[in-house]
């Protein structure tokens, strides 16, 4: 593709941070998506917002009343795009679909300027619903009430409501698939989380800038409470942030024309999609996914690139098992940050906008990185429950593979990689063998209840619960002295619940 015209580059990134002393005065969603797309516009040298041919939003969750929000953020910034619209749901590979869309619109020709922009308000709402409940402990977790119907599923009864609830059976199961003590896994997971850290505290755009130690991200303590086995507070998203970010994408000949710097272009790679069943019971295992190995190797393969041609990655991190798995198929060693943004513990989780952070910060690094070594970016994005993955390329130079429009949604691959889905018996007593379980905490740190996924003889999967009385039961699950991963039991009735007994 040798048309500049159709060469998609961005030129302009904005983030923004919102802490006011009082949470209730915070800005909402839509304020937050105006400022960072005007220090998107500050940062392209101005003259854009108005001009905007295309404006896509990713969908928020903290301030649901407000509906789509396509015709008000345009009006707000001076914009009048003929194409304008907004995610379907806010899913974490949202921002990353939304530019490999816009990135297509430009390849063929449809649109010239197109912003990409997202934000949480989830502070603002919590400081709200507090100021409305006057003083009463009226926590409100907008994550989990999302994830909760009003009719629970048979996953949430047995605990499985919210992401929180379901990654720890990804983490458990693979560090048993990887061979790893308990000990070894959770110091891969410190080892990944300090490294956040350390880049967050580095990054004006990220929320909590303090560098922390491995030893304290596994240490659970007042202020880093258990939450389901494996994962401390410090190892999982934090969602309670007022965070924006947005991004401009055009076409190299109008990035030219404009007059911007050779060296604050960068060009955008193609991508690549697959997505797991939404059902968490509908996956062929938990040590790995097959829509995300496609969405990394197809991406490598698209680009004509592999993984030690990156310096710089962004491997999407609500949980610790996520950026495992995605850096054992990239082939990235653990001693590199996965990161350029901070994380969604330290940089910030806004929930299905993380993605928008880490261009920003992918685009303001690649700037930065000069003529010496690499200076190309991996993104892989995920969301859902270890559902849904995109990832993308974007450099500092041009991506000589690279053509556009593209058809990302790789599927079929994916779909044709995966292994058989295990049939599921609801009610199942008997023989059977751990594939997956996590222990709930409650907020004192003490357990309150725990689920194992087992395997029948059969191969059918089933869903039961754990005895917390039973202290044995919880050191074999949790004092890493042997791997329950595989190992053989009973579900037995125990008065109106299905118990997991050795």
């Amino acid at each position: 593709m040798n048309d500049p015209e159709r060469i998609p580059v961005i030129i302009g990134v904005g983030q923004i941070n919102d802490r006011p002393e009082s949470p209730e005065l915070g800005l909402d969603p839509p304020g937050l998506m105006a400022a960072a797309l005007r220090l998107a516009e500050t940062d392209a040298g101005g003259d854009i917002l108005a001009k905007l041919d295309s404006l896509a939003i990713v969908d928020q969750i903290s301030f649901r009343h407000l509906g789509n929000l396509c015709e008000g953020l345009a009006a707000a910034i001076g914009a009048n795009p003929k194409v304008n619209y907004q995610s379907e749901a806010p899913h974490g590979d949202t921002p990353i679909r939304l530019l490999n869309e816009a990135a297509n619109r430009i390849g063929a020709g449809e649109v010239v300027l197109a912003a990409v922009v997202g934000a949480e308000a989830l502070r603002t709402a919590a400081g709200l619903a507090a100021r409305a409940a006057k003083g009463e402990d009226k926590s409100y977790n907008a994550v989990r009430a999302a994830s909760t119907r009003r009719d629970p599923s048979y996953a949430q009864i047995h605990g499985l409501s919210a992401p929180v609830d379901v990654y720890p059976i990804y983490e458990n199961a693979g560090r048993a698939a990887y061979g790893q003590t308990l000990a070894e896994a959770q110091a891969e997971s410190g080892a990944i989380w300090s490294r956040f850290s350390e880049i967050a505290a580095a990054n004006d755009g990220a929320w909590i800038r303090k560098a922390v130690s491995a030893e304290e991200i596994l240490t659970p303590g007042p202020t880093n409470r258990p939450l389901a086995f494996p994962y401390t507070k410090l190892t999982v998203a934090n969602s309670s942030v007022n965070q924006g970010a947005g991004f401009i994408v055009t076409s190299l000949a109008e990035a030219r024309r404009r007059g911007i710097p050779e060296d604050r272009i960068i060009y955008v790679g193609m991508g690549a999609a697959a997505k797991e069943d939404p059902s968490i019971l509908r996956r062929d295992r938990y040590d790995r996914s097959s829509s995300m190995d496609t969405a990394i190797r197809r991406t490598l393969a698209l680009n004509a690139m592999q993984g030690s041609d990156f310096d710089l990655v962004e491997l999407y991190s609500c949980f610790p098992c996520v950026p495992k798995m995605a850096r054992r198929t990239l082939g990235w060693p653990l001693d590199k940050p996965m990161t350029v943004f901070g994380g969604l513990t330290f940089g910030g989780g806004p929930i299905a906008n993380y993605m928008s952070h880490a261009v920003v910060s992918m685009v303001e690094r690649l700037r930065a990185a000069g003529n010496g070594g690499s200076r190309n970016g991996f993104l892989f994005a995920n969301g859902g429950y270890a559902t849904d993955n995109h990832c993308i390329v974007l450099s500092a130079e041009p991506v000589a593979a690279a053509h556009f429009p593209q058809d990302f949604d790789y599927q079929a691959e994916a779909d044709a990689a995966r292994g058989p889905i295990p049939e599921l018996d609801k009610d199942y007593c008997g023989h059977a063998v751990i594939e997956s379980y996590t222990v709930f905490h409650n907020r004192d740190g003490q357990p309150s209840s725990g689920v194992v996924v087992a395997r029948t003889p059969e191969g059918k999967r089933t869903l039961c619960h754990i005895d917390v009385a039973d202290a044995a039961m919880l050191a074999f699950l949790m004092d890493g002295t042997t791997e329950p991963v595989g190992t053989a039991g009973q579900i037995v009735m125990q008065g109106e619940q299905r118990i997991w007994q050795r």
